[in-house]
């Protein structure tokens, strides 16, 4: 039985992961933080699932990384935490470079130290993009990030770069463009749409506020981009690859398929825009090029933009009608 070690696995991508590996087979080992309160909401329909165990750790905490995959000498490393709110990067700068970029050297250097032979995954963003150098990026397109969070991106990514060349350790990123579904925190646009038509198609509120409408981005189903992150360790030889729809669809557009999922007519009639969702630089266009991970991978995205839209709504409608029942 293979094992994999998830960092970051109650987040949204780590519940989705550890459920597609459990199915897979493999003894998952998924590390959280200590905390006095625990939120396991996300992966609570595979909390008592005999082959999911649960470790302590912290990515701030270079001893307590080394220890836990010494304890687990696992297969497959996969690095998901982070400090992934993009407005929270520029509150927080500090805590995002400590967590997001150099919580990625504490985990290589604990894989280099602990289980050198074990293969690792780095979760890189889109965001790197930034200010994009060219229409659709790949992997050979040069980085421009354009916030706190997209910075350490690149850190991340590049110091996977040269532990794998420095060490000979088998180091993938993964580029992935914007990945959502009805797990993905309220703080993001996407949830933020979803969960505030749901409510409003129910009575329970008038408005949703938003800033930039005109954003565009390329978003996946992140149950299918999970998959693209087994794949890239289950090849030969180490490589980074761009994970994308390669459409690209702007908030409004999300807008506008989520109220018509939820039966809202009049769109414009829901929306207020606020100053305090602007960005202090704002990335207006991604789009990525997924050729190299469908031709060496055999990955392609099955979830349509619509579908991802439906299916975030509905699930908000129907956990904000099991609210009311249960009031």
């Amino acid at each position: 039985m293979k094992k994999a070690f998830i960092t970051g696995i109650t987040g949204q991508d780590g519940s989705y992961l550890a459920e597609f590996l459990l199915e897979k087979g493999y003894e998952v080992y998924g590390l959280t933080r200590r905390t006095s309160t625990q939120n396991f909401a996300r992966i609570e329909s595979i909390i008592e699932h005999p082959n999911l165990h649960l470790l302590s750790g912290d990515l701030m905490d270079q001893h307590s990384i080394t220890q836990a995959l010494r304890d687990v000498m696992p297969d497959e490393v996969y690095n998901l935490a982070a400090q992934s709110f993009v407005k929270t990067s520029w509150d927080q700068p500090v805590l995002t470079g400590e967590v997001t970029a150099i919580g990625v050297t504490r985990v290589l250097e604990a894989v280099r130290l602990a289980c050198p032979n074990a293969k690792v995954y780095q979760a890189s963003s889109s965001e790197m993009f930034g200010r994009v150098r060219e229409v659709p990026q790949s992997e050979n397109t040069p980085f421009y990030p354009r916030s706190p969070y997209g910075v350490a991106k690149v850190y991340g990514h590049w110091i996977t770069v040269n532990y794998r060349e420095s060490y000979d350790i088998f180091a993938v990123s993964g580029i992935l463009f914007n990945h959502e579904s009805p797990r993905r925190g309220l703080e993001f646009v996407t949830r933020k749409i979803s969960h505030a038509v749901a409510r409003i198609s129910l009575g329970l509120q008038d408005k949703v506020y938003l800033g930039n409408l005109d954003a565009k981005r390329d978003w996946g189903f992140a149950g299918d981009y999970v998959e693209a992150m087994w794949l890239m360790l289950q090849q030969d030889q180490p490589d980074d690859y761009v994970i994308s729809t390669g459409e690209t669809h702007s908030v409004r557009e999300f807008l506008q398929k989520a109220c018509e999922a939820a039966g809202i007519a009049d769109w414009q009639s829901i929306v207020e825009i606020d100053e305090r969702f602007m960005r202090p630089a704002e990335v207006d266009l991604l789009i990525g090029d997924s050729t190299k991970a469908q031709e060496k991978l055999g990955w392609k995205p099955r979830t349509s933009f619509d579908e991802l839209v439906r299916k975030m709504v509905e699930a908000d409608i129907e956990a904000e009608r099991a609210n009311a029942d249960r009031k």
